[in-house]
């Protein structure tokens, strides 16, 4: 019992340790670019920043709680491109705006709960389940839009999803995003909801005995995660004035990777909102700085790619310090 309360003691330490470095690099890259970096700073490109952001971080709200839990949603990025190519095949149609949203919605319900049912019922891996709805997703808009693009969406919704408020640099979109984290962090850390993600991530099994209904709370976070990507889609076809079946391609890169950067364990049971959180806009604030100076996109894939193999790695190789230290002072200390 001592050895594994010393471990979780390790862990917890650990991951606030983490935390803290991936908030303390926000920063720095923050007080940098505001130093070093023509443009960075002024309030058109702070506004940039956070719209460019926002699709990563709509969806790492929901991809935590599902980390958390021990699974994975890669079909994010097609959900919402085909929620997007949905919205502008309806569009043309000549569908009322205000009835093609909440349509979408449902959609994004649909294929969340397809992924929930393949893995809670068939007791199939995510990683696999998702990987082949990733596929199946984007091939659907590209059946539903072709190659066409929607562009043009009543003015009121696009001045909404690209526009700020006033001068500021305050996208006027990341006010309902502010209230959907408040909900998320309470849902999470606060919530007996929460705590049985956090179980279920630890031991599926021991949650089971517990008494944690571990395949209905499966099926919610999946949905729920479609309804996020969904959400998504709607913004992005919005904020970038364009429908396109390819709308958000790579994006479960960009959401994964900032996640795991953030310090939520890819094993499951441990992880922080604020931390995925802090993993988000410092991936969007290095991917806003190397557009600034002119790096290709190519190589901004690449750096991303790099982030989320350090996002793995770090964390753990914390815990492994941390472990071997605590077990040294355990050593050293002498027993009475």
């Amino acid at each position: 019992m001592a050895d594994i309360s010393l471990s979780r003691a390790v862990r917890r330490s650990a991951l606030k340790r983490w935390d803290s470095a991936v908030g303390a690099l926000l920063i720095v890259v923050l007080l940098f670019s505001f130093g070093f970096v023509d443009g960075f700073g002024n309030a058109l490109n702070l506004s940039f920043l956070i719209g460019n952001t926002l699709p990563i971080a709509l969806i790492a709200l929901p991809m935590t709680l599902l980390v958390v839990s021990g699974e994975i949603d890669l079909s994010v990025a097609s959900t919402a491109g085909l929620s997007g190519a949905v919205m502008g095949a309806l569009w043309n149609q000549g569908m009322a705006i205000e009835t093609i949203i909440p349509i979408c919605l449902l959609l994004g319900v649909v294929c969340g709960l397809i992924n929930g049912l393949l893995v809670t019922k068939l007791g199939l891996p995510s990683l696999a389940v998702t990987i082949g709805t990733l596929a199946a997703y984007r091939g659907i808009a590209q059946i539903v839009l072709g190659s066409d693009a929607v562009t043009d969406f009543p003015t009121q919704y696009l001045d909404f999803a690209a526009g700020r408020i006033g001068d500021t640099f305050i996208p006027y979109a990341f006010l309902p995003f502010l209230v959907l984290l408040a909900i998320a962090v309470v849902a999470l850390h606060a919530t007996p909801f929460g705590r049985s993600l956090f179980a279920i991530g630890a031991s599926e099994e021991a949650a089971r005995f517990a008494g944690i209904r571990v395949k209905r709370q499966k099926l919610i976070l999946f949905t729920l995660t479609g309804l996020m990507a969904s959400l998504t889609g709607i913004f992005w076809a919005l904020h970038y004035a364009s429908a396109r079946y390819d709308n958000a391609t790579g994006l479960e890169l960009s959401v994964v990777a900032a996640v795991l950067l953030g310090g939520i364990d890819f094993d499951g049971g441990k992880g922080t909102l604020g931390g995925a959180i802090a993993g988000v806009f410092l991936l969007g604030a290095l991917q806003n700085v190397m557009s600034l100076q002119d790096v290709s996109a190519q190589s901004q894939i690449v750096v991303t790619g790099v982030l989320l193999v350090l996002s793995v790695l770090g964390p753990r190789v914390v815990r492994q310090i941390s472990t071997a230290r605590a077990g040294r002072r355990a050593a050293s200390t002498p027993t009475s």
